[in-house]
């Protein structure tokens, strides 16, 4: 009989949108006729960019075909796509090689997976709240000492740095989710000197960059000098080019940051990175990749940014009407939720039942990002236009009852 990796015991039963599911599903068999929203799950609802579509089709033309037809792919991504992603960080100023560069299914497998190359007793620190990934796969991989940065309203839930206690990783993302918080250009170069100063490795996680509107926020955390020497960042096309069915996204890893051995020794995390790739990754189809590189052409370009301007009208509907209605909440600017404070009296989880039963809306409780997001629910605006004013409704009768 094999042993199991009981540190999965320390988890809660479900993970937080498996559970929202649950609930969701047992209200619609339980009542039947009434109608129900979701702005929980930050999933996207409109059609990919007419360029990727395009793109897509062509390269599966080419499969059709021996002459071009593609097998196994290269494990750290096509040629064409990190050449492409990587000249737009180039435009943007910022020095990162096409060789830093590592396509992958998504962000949410970096995050996780980052962790394979990375040894145990790291002094482990994050926001909370916080994307929920990240505890969780720290405790899977049975790291203990992982400690909590409280996000505040008084600090706009962009904690700073500690001032005594030093860490070996750190988890940052900005724009956040679940808060729509972003950082500032001061405050990330105060995380990047923290790093620097502890030789600490940041995980930055920037899935949310495209919906930045504000000028002077930093899209990157390679925008902060330095960073290059104490930090990876993680990417996703599911947002902004709506490839959450797709799976396509990346992480920048640069040869300059480094990790260290028990001994002390100085390590360069690129090659490590590299290699558990290779050994545990067979990489993305070449279709979606193709799909992923129409995203920086020019009409792929122009598309995106309708997308994300789409949803960003969205945040401002919902954020409208929320107002309008007496909630408090912050975000709904540069990312694409919004995090709304509970009614006075009723938890997270309480305010999730209300709103279900009451209003017809799904969203997602504060609580399930950490301790600090007690008294707090998040919304999603990734839905069709029709559904947000719907919601906007919603929320007005509920003032009214």
């Amino acid at each position: 009989m094999a042993f199991v990796n009981e540190n999965y015991f320390k988890l809660s039963p479900s993970y937080l949108f498996a559970e929202i599911s649950r609930r969701v599903d047992a209200f619609k068999k339980a009542n039947p006729q009434k109608s129900v929203v979701r702005c929980g799950i930050g999933d996207v609802t409109e059609p990919l960019p007419q360029a990727c579509i395009e793109a897509l089709h062509k390269a599966v033309d080419e499969m059709a075909a021996r002459e071009t037809f593609r097998g196994y792919g290269p494990d750290h991504g096509y040629d064409f796509l990190r050449h492409a992603i990587a000249e737009e960080y180039r435009a943007r100023g910022m020095s990162i090689e096409d060789d830093e560069i590592f396509v992958s299914d998504g962000s949410k497998c970096d995050c996780a997976n980052f962790l394979d190359i990375l040894g145990t007793g790291n002094r482990i620190l994050m926001p909370d709240p916080v994307y929920p990934v990240y505890a969780d796969t720290n405790v899977m991989a049975g790291n203990t000492d992982v400690s909590f940065l409280d996000g505040t309203l008084e600090n706009g839930f962009v904690p700073a740095p500690p001032k005594e206690k030093p860490a070996d990783l750190i988890y940052l993302c900005f724009p956040n989710n679940p808060t729509g918080a972003v950082a500032t250009r001061e405050q990330l170069a105060a995380w990047v000197d923290y790093a620097r100063r502890n030789n600490a490795l940041i995980l930055f996680d920037a899935a949310y960059e495209a919906f930045i509107r504000t000028p002077g926020i930093p899209h990157s955390i390679f925008e902060i000098p330095g960073a290059e020497t104490c930090a990876v960042e993680m990417r996703s096309f599911s947002k902004n080019g709506g490839f959450t069915g797709l799976r396509c996204g990346f992480c920048v890893v640069p040869k300059a940051a480094m990790g260290r051995r028990k001994d002390g020794k100085a390590e360069a995390i690129h090659p490590l990175w590299s290699r558990r790739q290779s050994t545990k990754f067979n990489g993305v189809s070449y279709p979606v990749q193709r799909a992923a590189e129409a995203i920086y052409s020019a009409k792929g370009k122009a598309q995106v940014s309708g997308l994300t301007d789409f949803y960003m009208e969205n945040a401002r509907l919902l954020g409208s009407a929320l107002k309008a209605n007496g909630w408090e909440f912050i975000g709904g600017v540069d990312a694409p939720y919004l995090w709304v404070k509970c009614i006075a009296g009723k938890t997270s989880w309480d305010m999730f039942s209300y709103l279900l039963e009451q209003a017809g809306v799904v969203t997602t409780p504060g609580s399930g990002f950490g301790a600090k997001g007690e008294g707090y629910f998040r919304l999603s605006v990734f839905n069709s236009r029709a559904n947000i004013e719907d919601v906007c409704s919603r929320f007005a009768d509920l003032a009214k009852a």
